[in-house]
């Protein structure tokens, strides 16, 4: 997968091909001090500022006309402390780069989402998150950071210095200046056992409360159009190491879950009607597996196959209602969808506006292959969501707007005064945050 965003005659575009824009200018700045003079200078110019990561966002929350802020020369690790288990690293740097520098170091994030590669302020300040019992999305690992406010000067957070900035900037949706360091909560290298197996759309229903009681992470694939699904367990382990042999693990998760089910989006995308077929057969191509790995070798996966997606966060307890109402909606309608639904869930944390903010979660991810019309099923999703206080994720797409999101977060009102009095003039201001944070 090409990781990167394209910016072809001075034109930025997102990864999912659902976001262009044409910047005024662009920065790559290769320090602090850098970044925090092309603030200035773009409100000298009256030029609003985005910082972009690996535009793996699906929503337009990066886009910009007015300075385009690139972090890749702020990469790297500043510095790990054992003793107090953090390890500070560059806003720019990406997931993937700082997974293996840390376990070549014998460490670990305690959780991580299912891809890694994003920057690490792009997936926290747009809420990335894996799945967890007890452990939360990246930013609720955060234990510092560093941003450049609206006037150019540089500002740190924590739980004791700023302690207001850092409740809301842990996930900031880049509203309230531009990150330039993270300090992240780090542990000893650990193993993982994953558990991979089919399960039925009804059993994994009625065993839900179950399986997520039993498992530190739980989390399965819905195929549409069929009573199936994929399910995948990973719980900590004393040993011995059993990685995914490599002949098998190319095969499952490159030909299989890449190869094969690109070809099979293309052809479901030029013959629609094939795709209820076609799904009954992929949703039973992958058999049950266990395997033994460290952490980002076990809750990440290539994605290679280009898609659109929306999520949303809704109370773990609604989980079993919503995914029946989704599927009730998918088999009376004359929708054909090629991708599955994925389910996760997160602890309640005390994230300002985390779609995980003072309530057990549960995430319901729909997705349409690149190129193919997605509005109407997202819509007919979105109703769904939004009927059980559904948060959207902000880095994937929806219609919510600042009244809708300021009744299903109670601490709305607090992440927009502090935007007041950090941006009074919006310099960080876009399109997207105008909607959902209101004008």
């Amino acid at each position: 997968m090409v990781s990167t965003t394209s910016a072809r005659n001075g034109t930025w575009r997102n990864w999912g091909g659902t976001v262009s824009v044409r910047p005024a200018r662009e920065v790559t700045p290769a320090s602090v001090e850098e970044l925090a003079d092309a603030v200035r200078r773009a409100a000298e110019d009256g030029l609003p500022v985005k910082a972009v990561g690996t535009g793996h966002s699906f929503s337009s929350i990066a886009a910009t006309e007015g300075l385009l802020v690139r972090p890749q020369l702020l990469t790297g690790i500043r510095r790990i402390d054992r003793e107090t288990g953090t390890v500070t690293v560059e806003a720019g740097t990406p997931l993937k780069r700082l997974n293996a520098a840390l376990a070549r170091e014998g460490l670990s994030l305690t959780n991580m989402g299912d891809i890694m590669e994003q920057t690490v302020s792009g997936a926290t300040s747009t809420g990335t998150h894996g799945t967890g019992r007890e452990s939360a999305s990246i930013a609720a690992q955060i234990k510092g950071l560093e941003l450049v406010t609206a006037d150019g000067s540089v500002l740190t957070c924590s739980e004791k210095e700023n302690p207001d900035v850092f409740a809301a900037a842990r996930i900031g949706l880049g509203a309230l200046g531009v990150v330039t360091a993270l300090t992240l909560a780090v542990e000893p290298l650990f193993l993982l056992t994953a558990r991979e197996e089919p399960m039925t759309f009804d059993r994994v229903c009625a065993e839900f409360d179950a399986l997520y009681a039993e498992n530190e992470h739980f989390e399965f694939y819905w195929f549409p159009h069929t009573g199936n699904t994929n399910t995948k367990r990973n719980n900590r382990s004393a040993g011995p190491e059993r990685p995914v042999p490599p002949l098998r693990g190319w095969f499952e998760d490159e030909f299989l879950s890449n190869g094969v089910f690109q070809v099979v989006n293309w052809v479901g995308r030029a013959a629609p009607v094939t795709i209820p077929a076609v799904a009954q057969v992929s949703s039973r191509a992958l058999s049950a597996r266990t395997y033994t790995d460290i952490p980002y070798k076990v809750f990440t996966s290539p994605r290679r196959v280009r898609f659109v997606e929306m999520e949303y966060a809704v109370p773990r307890e609604a989980l079993v209602d919503t995914l029946r109402e989704l599927r009730a909606m998918v088999d009376r309608s004359p929708l054909r969808v090629s991708f599955p639904v994925e389910v996760r869930t997160a602890p309640a944390d005390d994230i300002t506006l985390s779609t995980a903010s003072g309530r057990e979660t549960a995430y319901v991810a729909v997705h349409m292959f690149k190129g193919t019309p997605y509005q109407r099923y997202f819509t007919a999703a979105e109703r769904i969501f939004t009927a059980h206080e559904g948060r959207p994720h902000w880095g994937k797409i929806h219609t919510r707007e600042a009244e809708y999101l300021s009744r299903v977060y109670p601490r709305f009102g607090e992440f927009v005064a502090l935007r007041d009095r950090l941006d009074p003039e919006r310099r960080f201001r876009n399109d997207y945050l105008r909607r959902v944070l209101g004008a």
